[in-house]
């Protein structure tokens, strides 16, 4: 199952997420994307400690696809610097793979 990752992102409206989200799998670059929100997160941002209403953006693809899709996210993305977290899947159904393979990379 090492072959897929579910990559992590979040953005700053609602708008930008589903961008993101219909760009990348219209492009397949993963098979899915599901938009999660709003999120309340803290962090610190040049030198301030922030908090933010974020909409959270979860893709799945395959393991081969993820270095173009860091770069379309970066290429769409409203931040300076946006957050993109890879994990790989270490389990799951069979048959959505084989559908996820299917809709990736054509």
């Amino acid at each position: 199952m090492s072959d897929y990752v579910q990559v992590y992102t979040t953005t700053e409206t609602r708008e930008d997420a589903g961008k993101i989200a219909k760009d990348i799998v219209a492009k397949r670059l993963a098979a899915c994307a599901q938009i999660q929100g709003p999120v309340e997160s803290t962090f610190w941002w040049e030198g301030s400690l922030n908090t933010a209403e974020e909409w959270v953006l979860v893709m799945k693809t395959r393991k081969d696809l993820l270095k173009d899709l860091e770069l379309r996210i970066q290429e769409l993305h409203p931040y300076e610097v946006p957050e993109i977290i890879a994990s790989s899947i270490s389990g799951g159904n069979s048959d959505y793979f084989r559908w996820l393979d299917s809709e990736t990379g054509k």
